[in-house]
């Protein structure tokens, strides 16, 4: 019985352990997407779209709800009703990840 008690409470404390990312973008899935859906329109690198702003101009564009727009703006060719909202998430996500104050990518 101490045994089923012991793993029952350190099974609860790895789950509560566990971070939580289903509400979250994720950041690779952001630049896998921008390699597949905006490269070709915007005809430039995924690091170089997120090199517009800094990582606070990002998140503030984003909570306003102007990202769409401000991809637009940085990329005249992208067609809006192409991309899905669910990619706006993760695109966002890449975008703060590798800003100008962000991480530099590895070549």
């Amino acid at each position: 019985m101490k045994k089923i008690i012991a793993m029952a409470v350190l099974s609860l404390f790895v789950m509560v352990s566990m971070p939580t990312v289903a509400a979250a973008g994720s950041t690779a899935k952001g630049q896998k997407l921008f390699k597949k859906k905006f490269r070709k329109k915007c005809k430039f690198s995924g690091v170089k779209f997120s090199r517009h702003h800094t990582q606070a101009e990002w998140e503030e564009i984003y909570d306003d709800g102007k990202f769409p727009e401000e991809a637009k703006r940085i990329c005249p060719r992208l067609k809006l009703n192409k991309i899905k909202p669910s990619w706006w998430e993760h695109v966002y996500e890449f975008s703060v990840k590798y800003a100008k104050d962000g991480v530099v990518p590895k070549c």
